[in-house]
């Protein structure tokens, strides 16, 4: 009578069962004639009725109570009314020899709709007034004698259906309950999830500043007094710089144990060479070249590299060794690529250009961040990035980064 799952159906019915419960009028019509068939037989098979033929107007109540089921879930109480209107009539009339008490199968799925639908104590008066105004219609011009299987089976009915159907209410708003509170859960746990983290990042910005802003704060203090009496008084100048060099070095000391409460058990240790720049691109190109990729190199002339500021030459060789590794992911080892560092108007312009399919991670669903992490670096020195498909095939990386000197002056 109600939605259940497929499994409870078993296989061979699932697809019958899913178009159903896409079709709740169509369920409740096949739930009408089967209702309709049962009072029938049960009319028919009743004892005291074997050799009694079926009157039409208990068939016409039948079909009647029966047809008002199509419109259960829509008016579930009048529906039960009218087929307790049927049933009564049908105690009360007697077209054709003793009432046929099997019409209460129609009242039995609508009380039953009733309860599901509705609180319990809407189940219990409606529940206990519809089996006692049967049974007691039952006893009173029914079978005789008063107290014969039939009428307390209207009874017993009656009560079958109330219980049921406020079971499978109750049934339903403890599974709603329990996914409400999964919800709210899961809600709960992101929000503090992100609240520890919001607070952690919070507190470590305090510890760094702390740490910095009185660091700095007292080498900017010493180096002016290291100034200030660097001609006059040699001897305390150089005093003056060994307390900057001890504040920088508690400082960095400082820093570093900071930022250590961030590493997990297990990391790798920081690494002690230095950072990687243009001029070890070479051993870069040579180590994808053994892979078999075919790769050419344009670059500017070795003083302008040279004179990179030590952001920018990072952020060079890191945009480089992005490209090449997704032309090796995607595009494939036989791919071939030319790589050009120019500089141009101010600015140091990267191109990484390959011959191959040339698809970004996200849509061969790898769902990597490396070319995220790419434009959030060319972005932190105020420069440009783009990454995307040529038409004509392949796939272009070009980053344009602010070209400034060691000396701080633009070219």
């Amino acid at each position: 009578m109600d939605a259940v799952t497929p499994l409870a159906v078993g296989p061979g019915l699932a697809r019958p069962h899913r178009w159903l419960c896409a079709h709740p009028r169509a369920l409740d019509t096949v739930v009408a004639l089967c209702v309709l068939a049962l009072i029938l037989i049960g009319a028919v098979a009743n004892p005291h009725m074997r050799h009694q033929s079926l009157g039409v107007f208990f068939v016409l109540l039948a079909v009647a109570s029966s047809a008002a089921l199509i419109f259960r879930r829509d008016l579930p109480r009048s529906v039960l009314a009218v087929t307790c209107a049927m049933t009564l009539t049908e105690i009360l009339t007697n077209d054709v020899g003793p009432p046929r008490t099997s019409l209460v199968l129609a009242v039995v799925v609508a009380l039953y709709t009733v309860a599901a639908r509705t609180d319990r104590p809407t189940t219990r008066r409606v529940g206990a007034a519809t089996a006692a105004l049967l049974t007691g219609a039952g006893m009173l011009f029914g079978l005789s004698p008063w107290y014969s299987q039939e009428n307390l089976g209207i009874f017993a009915w009656a009560g079958l259906a109330a219980a049921a159907g406020d079971a499978v209410r109750s049934r339903r708003a403890y599974i709603a309950a329990i996914e409400e509170r999964a919800e709210r859960a899961e809600r709960t746990r992101e929000e503090e999830a992100r609240r520890r983290v919001a607070e952690e990042r919070l507190r470590i910005a305090r510890e760094l500043h702390d740490v910095v802003a009185h660091h700095i704060a007292l080498v900017n203090v010493q180096a002016g007094v290291a100034s200030h009496v660097m001609d006059s008084r040699p001897d305390q100048a150089k005093q003056a710089l060994a307390h900057v060099r001890e504040a920088s070095r508690s400082a960095l000391d400082e820093l570093r144990a900071t930022v250590g409460l961030l590493r997990q058990y297990g990391d790798p240790a920081a690494p002690t060479e230095p950072a990687p720049g243009l001029a070890v691109l070479d051993q870069l190109v040579d180590g994808f070249a053994r892979t078999g990729m075919r790769i050419e190199v344009e670059t500017d002339h070795q003083d302008v590299l040279d004179s990179l500021t030590g952001a920018v030459d990072l952020t060079a060789y890191r945009v480089v060794q992005e490209a090449l590794t997704n032309v090796h992911k995607h595009a494939g080892p036989q791919a071939k690529v030319e790589i050009r560092i120019v500089r141009d108007h101010g600015a140091l312009e990267v191109t990484v250009v390959d011959d191959g399919a040339g698809t970004t991670p996200e849509e061969t669903g790898g769902g990597g961040h490396g070319l995220l992490g790419m434009r959030e670096r060319v972005a932190a020195l105020r420069g440009s990035c783009e990454a995307g498909p040529l038409p004509e095939g392949g796939f272009r990386v070009r980053a344009r980064l602010p070209l400034q000197t060691r000396t701080g002056g633009d070219s």
